[in-house]
């Protein structure tokens, strides 16, 4: 077994660990992965897009909550 936690697809569980992809473990390494947030967006919702691909019978809200709707909101400037 792998500690990638990667995506297995087409179930989009984690290969390591089981549970939903992203999981908690793969998600702490996104964030460091990635320093900029937007990038790490923009790469999540391709996962996202993805996913809804496979999962077609989520819940459009449940997938952008297990996708997205983890990240921190960042501040705007005006």
């Amino acid at each position: 077994m792998s500690d990638e936690h990667a995506p297995e697809q087409p179930t989009w569980s984690c290969g390591s660990c089981g549970e939903d992809w992203p999981c908690a473990t793969k998600r702490s390494r996104l964030l460091r992965e990635y320093g900029d947030r937007a990038t790490l967006s923009v790469y999540l919702g391709s996962c996202l897009a993805a996913a809804s691909e496979d999962l077609r019978t989520a819940s459009v809200t449940s997938l952008q909550n297990r996708f997205i709707g983890w990240l921190r909101r960042g501040s705007r400037s005006s």
